[in-house]
């Protein structure tokens, strides 16, 4: 009878790393897909948004326009002020410049789909009430009904 010996420990074979680049291209698209990239530049403060008991979440935000009132960012309190004032994109507005932009962002839209628009309201909790319904005002004049506003849930 002839007796086998094993002296030699045979090492594992080495992990292979050819298939590690396509994982990596894999991944890095998904999250080129999924990710958005931030539309404007706050110039404001954040929004201390108020609480709400109920919330809706919205279903469509591509169409949606936001409209944010707040204290401006401290390097532009001395263009503006302390008080809170009103960014439409990218630029501090007064409030006569609402219907201009409501115009711009329905004629940027398809035409299907314009009567689904809305305007997301976000204001700072201490925002006064008077600069609220002069943009409650605005959007009336240009036939912009739909309208919600920002909040915090519990």
């Amino acid at each position: 009878m002839a007796i086998i010996r094993k002296d030699k420990k045979k090492d594992a074979p080495p992990i292979s790393t050819a298939s590690l680049p396509d994982i990596v291209y894999m991944i890095l698209f998904f999250f080129m897909i999924t990710t958005t990239m931030r539309e404007t530049t706050l110039m404001l403060k954040k929004p201390n948004l108020p609480h709400a008991t109920e919330i809706i979440k919205l279903e469509k935000k591509s169409l949606v326009s936001n409209i944010y009132v707040s204290p401006p960012l401290p390097e532009y309190e001395a263009l503006f002020g302390t008080q809170p004032v009103i960014q439409l994109n990218d630029a501090i507005e007064e409030v006569s410049q609402i219907s201009l932009f409501i115009q711009k962002e329905r004629e940027a839209r398809d035409a299907n789909v314009r009567d689904f628009m809305s305007v997301s309201l976000k204001a700072d909790s201490k925002t006064k009430m008077g600069i609220i319904s002069d943009i409650k005002m605005e959007l009336r004049k240009v036939n912009s009904l739909k309208l919600n506003y920002a909040a915090l849930g519990n």
